[in-house]
């Protein structure tokens, strides 16, 4: 049976122009709303300074917008409960979902999605979908936990507006997912990208082929390191399936930010539903050029619910704006997400990430799937030691790959296989001891 190629080919291929002059439109709509009826974001604004009149293109949105953090809603949901000031009051027959994301005081944020906006956002998640390769023929195996957190309910959104087969199994025994997919055929299958390396694992140690078995795609996401070419290499080749890396944050559910197409050129942005920037890590208000590496600033175009307008969580992408083979229009991060800024680890003078450590370590195929970064205080300096698993003999090539991504020679310790706890959802990489 023939599929068309796009979900909404009008949409995806827009020009640009045309979608900047829509994108405008939205983001001064949104503001005009949330500081007309959202306590929240008129005090946050009025204490800059700032009025939505003054937001006459997209660069005086970058430019004037004050930026909201994770942070700053925590503490406004507990002065007001439960869903916060930057929340519109809803009435309980319009809210479709309620969900949560973690927070260190252990009480999670709490989020109210209106039926309207569920609806919309069951739309966007089909388009990133079709995207990356679903069909109303698949078999989807979903691997994300569902619960408290918004997990794989975007996933299930998508996927039951496609019309795709879906077998939410969420997290269990790694056996049972590996002997399910064959048991029904799956031909989808979404989790995490370490969970995915990990059943690479298992499946070796079950005697099973992945790369023989009935999936064709992966969709991934949760984490950074799925559009990373090292890991998404290893995923890609032992699964014998494309990966497309899908992203998102708790904050900016259940909207999907970006999606990897079929050509394998970085995640594409819907920047018409979650405008998206790049801007300096050290002024969000601070633009830069296309290509150069900064933090991410999401803003939801569309939400009324719980908008976030101008949200940073800290993250670290680049972009890029050339044609894409695949036909669509929205930008491209190329290489996802790179990590968190607050997990940038700075050693001896050099800025490392755990993305980079990750993109060094996969490119020594003999080398176990898991990793951990130990980081320690010697006198003023922090060192780190990277412990990963495979023949002691492999170090030097490790330590060489290392320094070759880090810019900084970086100790490895190679431990036998099974020593490092096995990631089942999301992987902890970092060892503090400092």
């Amino acid at each position: 049976m023939g599929f068309p190629r796009f979900w909404d080919e009008e949409r995806e291929t827009l020009d640009p122009a045309k979608r900047d002059a829509l994108i405008l439109e939205r983001m001064q709509h949104q503001l005009r709303f949330v500081y007309s009826e959202l306590p929240f974001y008129r005090r946050h604004y009025d204490a800059h300074g700032f009025h939505p009149d003054q937001v006459r293109s997209i660069e005086d949105f970058t430019t004037r917008v004050p930026v909201i953090t994770k942070k700053m809603l925590v503490a406004d949901q507990k002065e007001h409960p439960p869903f916060g000031s930057y929340a519109r009051d809803l009435a309980p027959g319009e809210i479709a979902r309620i969900h949560g994301s973690s927070g260190t005081s252990g009480v999670p944020t709490m989020y109210a999605v209106s039926k309207t906006d569920w609806e919309r956002a069951g739309e966007v998640h089909a388009m990133a979908q079709w995207c990356a390769g679903v069909r109303p023929d698949d078999i989807v195996q979903v691997g994300f936990p569902f619960g408290l957190f918004f997990g794989g309910w975007g996933v299930v959104q998508g996927l039951e507006r496609i019309g795709a087969t879906l077998f939410p199994l969420g997290i269990t025994e790694s056996e049972k997912h590996l002997e399910l997919i064959a048991r029904l055929g799956s031909t989808v299958f979404s989790a995490t990208p370490s969970y995915c390396i990990h059943l690479l694992s298992v499946a070796e140690r079950m005697g099973i082929d992945l790369r023989a078995s009935t999936v064709r795609h992966l969709l991934v996401g949760g984490e950074p390191g799925g559009s990373l070419p090292g890991t998404r290499k290893i995923i890609e080749e032992g699964w014998g399936a494309i990966a497309a890396d899908a992203g998102s944050t708790s904050e900016m559910y259940p909207f999907q930010t970006s999606v990897d197409c079929e050509a394998g050129t970085g995640t594409h942005l819907y920047t018409d539903e979650v405008f998206t920037e790049v801007v300096s890590a050290e002024d969000l208000n601070a633009p830069i050029p296309v290509g150069e590496r900064g933090a991410v600033v999401y803003t939801h175009l569309w939400r009324d619910s719980q908008p976030m307008i101008r949200f940073a969580p800290g993250d670290e992408t680049y972009l890029a704006t050339d044609p894409c083979p695949c036909g669509r229009t929205y930008p491209r991060l190329p290489e996802g997400i790179l990590g968190r800024l607050d997990d940038m680890l700075v050693i001896r003078g050099a800025n490392v990430f755990p993305s980079a450590v990750e993109t060094a370590l996969r490119s020594i195929p003999e080398l176990g799937p898991e990793f951990r970064i130990r980081v320690r205080r010697n006198g003023a300096l922090d060192e780190m030691t990277v412990e990963a698993e495979g023949d002691p003999a492999l170090a030097p090539r490790t330590e060489e790959a290392l320094k070759r991504v880090l810019g900084i020679r970086v100790p490895v310790t190679l431990l036998p296989e099974g020593t490092l706890p096995e990631t089942t959802f999301k992987a902890k990489r970092v060892v503090d001891e400092r």
